[in-house]
C-alpha cells in the first residue's frame, strides 16, 4: 500500500489475555497518549510507515513518503510547487485542513524547526525508523495544531556499526536528477549508545517548458468548454495604447482597447511610425504577439540539501538516563518565473513624450496610456533563492521512580529557524525615474552606457537595452527571516491502583514554550501603505518588517481506566480521559479534553471511539505581520470584476492585531468511530474502518481575493457589502485589493471514513508476500469562509484556495521477498474531481504506479534498490487557469513523469 504499513496489528498483540504474557512485553507509548501500555492496537487511529516501507520507495525526502497518504488532501506544500513555493520544505495537510493544523513531532516532542509551519524535509532519512501518522485530533495530548492529526517520526536507537547509502535517480526524458548519500555511524554498550550521521541530497530543477501540459498556459472557457493558448499582452516588445493605433483591432486580453507593439522590421503607415504595427492577438495559429509565460516557469524546483545530527543516551545510574539529541538542516532552493511584467502607468514609469525612442508625440505611462505594458525578458526570470537553516537540541534526563510502575522525564529544548531570501529579476523603477533614461534629456547610446543613457525599454532584444537594464535598473533584493523556539517539559507516567479489569494508569506533565519571530525586509521592498502599498515601484515584491513573540505555559493529565474483563461478550473494555489547559500570553487560555472508549467483544474485534475538543492558537504571522502583499488568482463573479477566463489582484493584508482586531483560536471538535479486525482464523489479516469528523469555528484567516470578489459582487450594484471597502476600483474594474486583515472567520465542518487493510500471505514455495491497502473517502468538506457567506461544498472538487479533495484516495500494495530478492509494487489513485472555477468540468481519476526491487548481498553486507516511478508515464491532468502553476494541480499530481532511481547501502 504504497508508502504505508499496517497500523501496526501485525507487528504487536494484545497483552490481555495473561499477567504472564502483559510481564513478557515491553510498555512503549503509542502516538495519540502519554500513557505507557503493551497495547498496539488502542483508540487512536495510528498508521504506520515502517523503515522497510521507506527503503522500497525510493523516496530521498520524509516529504515524499509522507504526501502518499490518502490522509492528505488539501494543497500542501512541497517541491513541485514553483510560484508560491520555491523554499524546498514539504508540509502535511491531514484531512486537507492546513499544514498549520497538522502537528509534527520527533519521537513524541513537538518539532522546533521549520518556518510557520513544519518542514518534514528538514528530517534526515538515515534517522528515522519508522513514522507514526494519528489521523484523529489530539490537542489534548499535545496542544495546538494537533486538529487533522499528527505525524510523529520515530528516530533509531541502539544502532550499531557503520552504514553507508548513495542513490541516483532520473526521469525517462533526462532531467529532474536528484543524488543523494548518506552516512551513519553508531556504537551501542551497556551503558548507553551514540549515534550521529549525515543525509544530503541535491534535485535539479525541471523547466515547465520541457513538458506538453505544461508548454503553455490553457484556458478552458467555462461556458463552451472551449480551450484556447493563454499569453500575456506584457509582451517584450510592449502593449501600448496610443492614439496613433486607434485603427487597429480590439485586443480581447488587453482589455478589449485597441493596441501597438514593437518590431523594428515594421514599416509603419497610416499614421504608425517606422518600428511599429498593431498587436496580434492571439489566433489558431498560435499566441500572435501575446507573451508565454508558462515555459520559463519550473515544474520542480531546484534544491540542495545537507542534514546532520547526533543522538545519544547514558544511564547515570540504574534507574536515571541523560538523552540529547542535536539535529542541522541547511537548504538552498530556488523558484523560478517568467520575466517581469510591468505596467508603465501603475509602476509610475512614464516615457517622456521628448524621449529619442518614443515616437507617439505622448507621454507613455500617463492616465491617457494607462494600458501600456510590457515584459523586462532583458532583465531575464524573476527568481528567488532561498538558503534556509534549522538548529535543534533537545537534552533531558529520563527515570524510574524507586521499585514502581512510574517513570518521569524532564528535559529543554532550543530550536532556530533562519532564511535568507535573493530575488533577482526585478526593475528599481525609482532609479530608472530618477536618472531621466527615459526622460527628455537622456544621453544618447553613442556616448556610451552611463547611468543617464536613454533606454530604448521598448526594445528588450537591444543589447544595449539589456545592459542598462541589468546594470543600472535591475533590484536585487534581500531579505531574512528568524524563527526561535524555546521549550521545557515535565512528565510521569504509571499505575495509580487496580481494579478488577486491571490497572489504573496515568500520564501527567507540565510545559513552557515561548515563540519568537522576526522577520526583516529589504528597503525598497518596503510596503508605503500612504501610496497604496506600493514599494520603490515593485508592487510585487511588497512587504514590511515586523517581529513578534508569545509564550504558553501548559498543564495536562490522561487516565487510562480498565472497566471490564474476561466476560461474556467483553473481552476487555477501557476508558481514557484526558484535559490540557494552556495558558498563552497572546490571547489567555483555553482547555481541551478528550474522551475515548475501547471495547472488545472479542479478542479478535476491537471496537473504538474518540471525542475530542481540539483547537490552534494564531501563529504570529496572524498576529503581527504589518503590511505584506500577495497576488490572488480569482475567477470574476460577474461584470465589472474582472475576466472570467481568471485574474490576478495584489491583496495588501495585514496582522490582526496591527489592523486593531481582536483574534482568538480556533476551537472544535473531533469525532472518530471505527473498528480493527484480525482474525485468528486467518493469521496476518487484518482490517480497519474509522468513520471520522471535524468541524471547527473561528477560522484564522484573512479574506482571499476570490472571496472579497464573490461577496461584493453579491451586494449588488449598490455594493454594501463590508467586504467592498477592501477593492480599489479603477475605469469600472478590480485594480487591487487593500486593508484585508488576518481574523477569525467562518467555520469548517468535514467528514468522511478511512479504510485500511494487510494481509501477509503464508510462505509459498515462490517467496513471501504481502498485500496492502489504505483508503480514505471524503463524504463532506463544507467551509463557509465568512460569517453570511454561502457555504462552499468542497468534497469531491478542487478550489484554488483550498485545494484538492477528491471523494476518494487509496494507495496499495504487494511486496514479495524470497531470500535476498525482494520486490514491490505500489499503486496510488484519486478519483475525479469537480473544478469548480471552470463551470462543468471534472477531472478524470488518476493511477501511479510505481515499481522496485531488491537485492541483499550478504557476503559483501551490501544491498541494492533499482525501481520505477510512475511507470506509465501517467501525465497530470489538467486544470488550465484554475491552478496558478503549470495548468495542473501541483501540490496533487506527479509533475514529473516516468522516473528511474537506483541505490546501494553497504554496512560495516
Amino acid at each position: 500500500m504504497g508508502a504505508v504499513a499496517s497500523v501496526g496489528t501485525a507487528a504487536a498483540q494484545s497483552a490481555d489475555s495473561s499477567d504472564i504474557k502483559s510481564r513478557s512485553l515491553e510498555t512503549i507509548v503509542v502516538t495519540g497518549s502519554n500513557i505507557r501500555r503493551v497495547d498496539m492496537e488502542t483508540a487512536n487511529p495510528v498508521i504506520t510507515i515502517d523503515r522497510a516501507t521507506i527503503t522500497r520507495s525510493g523516496k530521498a525526502t520524509l516529504g515524499d513518503i509522507v504526501q502518499d497518504l490518502p490522509a492528505i488532501a488539501g494543497n500542501a506544500g512541497n517541491t513541485n510547487v514553483n510560484n508560491g513555493g520555491g523554499d524546498g520544505q514539504a508540509n502535511v495537510s491531514l484531512r486537507g485542513l492546513g499544514s498549520v493544523r497538522t502537528l509534527v513531532l520527533l519521537d513524541g516532542r513537538r518539532l522546533q524547526v521549520g518556518g510557520t509551519t513544519a518542514d518534514v524535509n528538514a528530517i534526515p532519512a538515515n534517522l528515522i525508523e519508522r513514522i507514526e501518522v494519528l489521523t484523529d485530533g489530539a490537542s489534548a495530548i499535545y496542544g495546538s495544531d494537533a486538529i487533522g492529526g499528527v505525524v510523529n517520526v520515530i528516530t533509531r536507537k541502539n544502532f550499531q556499526g557503520v552504514e553507508v547509502s548513495g542513490q541516483y535517480g532520473i526521469s525517462d526524458r533526462d532531467d529532474g536528477a536528484r543524488r543523494g548519500f548518506n552516512l551513519t555511524i553508531g556504537q551501542t554498550g551497556d551503558r548507553g549508545s551514540v549515534m550521529g550521521g549525515i543525509d544530503y541530497n541535491k534535485q535539479d530543477q525541471i523547466l515547465a517548458g520541457l513538458r506538453d501540459y505544461s508548454r503553455y498556459s490553457y484556458t478552458r472557457n467555462a461556458t463552451t468548454g472551449a480551450v484556447s493558448f493563454t499569453g500575456s499582452t506584457s509582451a517584450p516588445t510592449g502593449f501600448i495604447r496610443a492614439p496613433v493605433f486607434s485603427g487597429c483591432p480590439n485586443i480581447p486580453e488587453g482589455g478589449n482597447v485597441p493596441g501597438g507593439t514593437f518590431d523594428s522590421s515594421a514599416a509603419g503607415g497610416n499614421g504608425i511610425p517606422k518600428g511599429f504595427r498593431c498587436f496580434q492577438p492571439a489566433g489558431a495559429g498560435g499566441l500572435g504577439d501575446l507573451y508565454n509565460f508558462a515555459a520559463v516557469n519550473l515544474i520542480s524546483t531546484p534544491s540542495e540539501r545537507t542534514n546532520a545530527f547526533i543522538k545519544g543516551n547514558y544511564k547515570l545510574t540504574d534507574s536515571v538516563e541523560a538523552y540529547m539529541s542535536t539535529l542541522y538542516n541547511k537548504t538552498d532552493s530556488a523558484f523560478q518565473i517568467a520575466s517581469l511584467p510591468i505596467s508603465l502607468y501603475s509602476t509610475g514609469v512614464v516615457i517622456s513624450s521628448q524621449n529619442p525612442y518614443n515616437p507617439f508625440g505622448i507621454d507613455i505611462g500617463t492616465s491617457s496610456s494607462r494600458n501600456a505594458s510590457l515584459r523586462l525578458t532583458a532583465l531575464g526570470p524573476r527568481r528567488q533563492a532561498y538558503n534556509t537553516e534549522n538548529n535543534q537540541v533537545v537534552a533531558g534526563l529520563h527515570g524510574k521512580l524507586f521499585e514502581t510502575s512510574w517513570e518521569w522525564d524532564a528535559n529543554i529544548g532550543f530550536g532556530k529557524f533562519s532564511a535568507n531570501r535573493t530575488r533577482t529579476g526585478y526593475l528599481n523603477a525609482a532609479a530608472l525615474t530618477q536618472n531621466g533614461a527615459l526622460g527628455a534629456k537622456c544621453t544618447p547610446v553613442s556616448a556610451g552606457l552611463s547611468n543617464t543613457t536613454c533606454l530604448n525599454i521598448l526594445d528588450q532584444s537591444d543589447p544595449n537595452t539589456a545592459a542598462l537594464l541589468q546594470k543600472y535598473y535591475g533590484s536585487i533584493l534581500h531579505y531574512h527571516s528568524l524563527q526561535i523556539q524555546r521549550q521545557a517539559n515535565i512528565s510521569a507516567n504509571g499505575d495509580l491502583f487496580a481494579l478488577p479489569a486491571g490497572n489504573v494508569s496515568m500520564a501527567a506533565g507540565l510545559s513552557y514554550r515561548k515563540q519568537y519571530v522576526e522577520n526583516d525586509a529589504d528597503q525598497a521592498t518596503i510596503a508605503d501603505p500612504k501610496n497604496g502599498g506600493r514599494c520603490g515601484g515593485i508592487p510585487e515584491t511588497c512587504t514590511s518588517p515586523f517581529s513578534g513573540n508569545y509564550n504558553v505555559k501548559e498543564a495536562y493529565a490522561e487516565l487510562l481506566v480498565p472497566l471490564l474483563r474476561d466476560l461474556p461478550f467483553v473481552h476487555s473494555a477501557n476508558l481514557i480521559v484526558g484535559d490540557r489547559y494552556s495558558k498563552y500570553s497572546s490571547f489567555g487560555s483555553t482547555n481541551n479534553w478528550k474522551v475515548a472508549v475501547e471495547y472488545k467483544p472479542i479478542e479478535d474485534l476491537l471496537l473504538r471511539g474518540t471525542v475530542s475538543r481540539v483547537f490552534r492558537a494564531p501563529n504570529l504571522t496572524e498576529t503581527s505581520a504589518a503590511l505584506q502583499s500577495s497576488y490572488d488568482n480569482y475567477v470574476s463573479p460577474g461584470p465589472g470584476f474582472g475576466s472570467s477566463n481568471g485574474n490576478q489582484v495584489q491583496v495588501l493584508f495585514s496582522g490582526a492585531n496591527v489592523a486593531g482586531l481582536p483574534i482568538k483560536p480556533e476551537t472544535g471538535s473531533t469525532f472518530d468511530f471505527g473498528f480493527v479486525y484480525d482474525p485468528h482464523w486467518l493469521e496476518g489479516l487484518s482490517f480497519s474502518a474509522d468513520l471520522w469528523r471535524i468541524y471547527l469555528n473561528n477560522m484564522i484567516d484573512r479574506p482571499r481575493g476570490q472571496t472579497i470578489a464573490n461577496l461584493c459582487y453579491a451586494s449588488g450594484a449598490s455594493r454594501t457589502s463590508p467586504f467592498c471597502k477592501f477593492i480599489n476600483f479603477s475605469e469600472g474594474q478590480i485594480d487591487s485589493m487593500s486593508g484585508v486583515a488576518y481574523t477569525n472567520l467562518g467555520r469548517l465542518d468535514a467528514s468522511g471514513a478511512d479504510f485500511g487493510s494487510s494481509y501477509r500471505v503464508p510462505e509459498t514455495p515462490y517467496g513471501n508476500f504481502r498485500l496492502g491497502l489504505k483508503a480514505t473517502y471524503y463524504a463532506n468538506y463544507d467551509n463557509v469562509p465568512t460569517p453570511g457567506a454561502p457555504v462552499v461544498h468542497l468534497a469531491g472538487g478542487y478550489n484554488s484556495q483550498y485545494g484538492n479533495f477528491a471523494r476518494w484516495r487509496a494507495v496499495g500494495s504487494v511486496d514479495w521477498s524470497m531470500g535476498d530478492f525482494s520486490a514491490s509494487w505500489r499503486q496510488r489513485y484519486q478519483s475525479r474531481v469537480h473544478v469548480f472555477a471552470l463551470g462543468a468540468y471534472h477531472v478524470g481519476a488518476w493511477t501511479r504506479n510505481d515499481i522496485s526491487a531488491g537485492y541483499n548481498l550478504s557476503a559483501l553486507n551490501t544491498r541494492i534498490d533499482v525501481g520505477i516511478d510512475n511507470v506509465g508515464d501517467k501525465q497530470p491532468p489538467l486544470f488550465y487557469q484554475a491552478v496558478t502553476n503549470a495548468n495542473v494541480d501541483v501540490n496533487t499530481y506527479d509533475t514529473i513523469g516516468r522516473y528511474f532511481w537506483g541505490r546501494i547501502t553497504v554496512k560495516f
